[in-house]
């Protein structure tokens, strides 16, 4: 492995000291530069081993294609030859198979060689689990491979003809609701992965099951966009079973549309075997399966259309994470706007001002990013432990509001055991990357769930299901924005106890 590590060093040393050399001294090579690189790559593994999600085989071989020098390019050229990237994240039960395949997609998609794939065979066997090798691609830590459930929201990256997408692999598991909230926080697409074998789908479905809470909360959450894989249709409970098909598309389509989602437009569903990778990157032989004549995954994710952010508008950038590496490293993906290097940014809520030093997508430096983007950005003038998750990077001239109090819509979901909802109620507050406990200070008209017009009588309390507009009110200063300005920053979900309570959008600050 070390030696692994240490052509991975050499690698990036060639790479960056090419790049870096084309891009700052036009041609003259800087010696200073590959050590400079080094030993930030050395420190972030010693610093954070949480920023090393992908597999380190992963890193190594992809590396080869950007090896080439890239003449420096006027930046806005740059921006528009990149491909579109999006943020994927997989939904859904526990053990319904997104871990494994969320690994199969990378295996096809080259990300993974077979040698690798072989260790993980092994190991996955040595825990006499042998179906769960290719979730080792995604949960690399030994707690998510000895219990068979991802915990952190894994990370990973491939990409199609078209489309550079990060799959964000959310956990299923109850427990972990806030992780997922994380991570489909930041995604444009949504894959809800639901297992077809007999009782399972049943379970992830029924009251309390996580398909249900974890479609609700990627509605809130801003996933426009849905694709519903069926997996383990390979099962022998199921042997690609058109009823069994069937029977879970019609229990899942009225669900989905209560949930907010357009059916015809918005959501698409596809029979798949995510351990054996069959229907994900071509279409699947009509021996296996006679009756399915649709796309296959990667087809369904090249052609999903998602709403163009504005390059060009305020910059808005959540950070999820911070970190030291030769000062101070944060981050997030962009919501809106641009960054370049040399900006000058203001952190809010603190009014921080900072510059952005460098920039990196994934681990390729660049000069600027435009919206959609996962970026580190490296800032000077602003110290690591001034800066928590949920602050927003923003620029100067229009910085982000940030506020203790604000007026929200809410939809009220199901609030524990018939408890009923009034001033003073209590909950956890999930915004863009924000967790802030809140309270509801004051309900103030109720919507009418038929017209969508506000009631006239004045509202005291509301029980489940109960659309109000309420001030909530939060202990620490919060960066957020009106939904109607930008969907991304102005939408939430109260939790309380570990359940969702309700799901909401920001309407006056």
């Amino acid at each position: 492995m070390s030696v692994l590590f240490e052509l991975i060093d050499i690698e990036e040393d060639i790479r960056s000291l090419q790049l870096d050399s084309a891009e700052d001294n036009n041609g003259l090579v800087n010696p200073e530069d590959g050590k400079h690189e080094e030993v930030e790559k050395s420190d972030k593994m010693d610093e954070d081993p949480k920023h090393e999600v992908q597999a380190q085989a992963v890193e190594a071989e992809p590396k080869a294609k950007d090896k080439e020098i890239r003449p420096v390019q006027d930046e806005d050229d740059e921006l528009e030859t990149r491909k579109r990237h999006l943020n994927v994240v997989f939904i859904g039960h526990v053990d319904a198979g997104k871990s494994t395949t969320g690994g199969q997609i990378l295996f096809l998609s080259g990300q993974v060689d077979e040698r690798t794939i072989q260790k993980y065979e092994k190991e996955a066997k040595d825990k006499s689990r042998e179906s769960w090798y290719m979730a080792y691609i995604m949960d690399t830590n030994e707690e998510e491979r000895v219990k068979g459930k991802t915990v952190e929201v894994g990370r990973a990256h491939f990409e199609t003809d078209t489309t550079r997408f990060t799959i964000l692999d959310a956990p299923g598991h109850k427990s972990y609701v806030p992780n997922m909230i994380s991570g489909a926080s930041q995604a444009d697409i949504g894959v809800l992965v639901i297992s077809a074998r007999k009782g399972e789908f049943e379970t992830g479905y029924e009251r309390g099951g996580q398909t249900r809470e974890h479609v609700q909360l990627a509605k809130t959450l801003g996933v426009a966009k849905l694709i519903v894989v069926v997996n383990k249709m390979d099962e022998p409970t199921v042997q690609w079973s058109k009823e069994r098909y069937d029977e879970i598309e019609s229990k899942m389509v009225p669900f989905l549309k209560q949930s907010g989602y357009n059916v015809k437009k918005d959501v698409l569903f596809l029979p798949i075997s995510g351990l054996m990778g069959t229907n994900m990157k071509t279409r699947m032989d009509k021996g296996i399966c006679p009756w399915w004549n649709g796309p296959c995954l990667f087809e369904a994710l090249d052609s999903i259309e998602v709403p163009l952010r504005d390059p060009k508008g305020p910059f808005r950038m959540p950070i999820i994470d911070k970190f030291k590496d030769m000062g101070t490293v944060v981050m997030g993906k962009v919501e809106s706007g641009s960054v370049r290097e040399g900006d000058s940014l203001l952190v809010m809520p603190n009014k921080d001002h900072v510059k952005a030093v460098a920039i990196f997508i994934d681990e390729e430096r660049v000069k600027c990013a435009g919206p959609g983007e996962n970026l580190r950005i490296r800032l000077s003038s602003v110290e690591e432990e001034d800066i928590l998750s949920g602050f927003v990077l923003s620029s100067v001239a229009n910085p982000v509001p940030a506020v203790t109090e604000f007026v929200a819509q809410l939809a009220i979901l199901e609030l524990l055991d018939n408890a009923i909802f009034t001033a003073g109620y209590k909950a956890v507050l999930h915004i863009h990357s924000v967790v802030e406990e809140c309270e509801i200070v004051e309900l103030l008209q109720q919507m009418d769930p038929k017209t969508k017009k506000p009631m006239k009588k004045k509202v005291l309390f509301v029980k489940n299901g109960a659309v109000v507009v309420c001030r909530v009110q939060v202990q620490n200063t919060i960066c957020i924005e009106k939904f109607s300005d930008f969907p991304q920053l102005g939408r939430f979900t109260l939790r309380t106890e570990g359940k969702t309570v309700a799901v909401g959008k920001v309407t006056g600050l």
